[in-house]
């Protein structure tokens, strides 16, 4: 499994997220975390999540 993540950065000063695109069982799949909370996390197919630009 290889990783591309992106580093953790403070959102409001008490919130850290972080993401990250995995390629597992032969699927790219988006992980979005907040590591400052446990089983805060939520994890997606990359081909269902949206871009940046798609988001404006």
């Amino acid at each position: 499994m290889s990783t591309k993540a992106t580093p953790a950065s403070a959102v409001d000063g008490e919130t850290e997220v972080m993401t990250s695109i995995d390629d597992a069982d032969d699927e790219e799949c988006v992980i979005i975390a907040d590591i400052t909370a446990d089983e805060a996390w939520l994890a997606m197919p990359l081909r269902d999540a949206m871009s940046l630009p798609d988001c404006r």
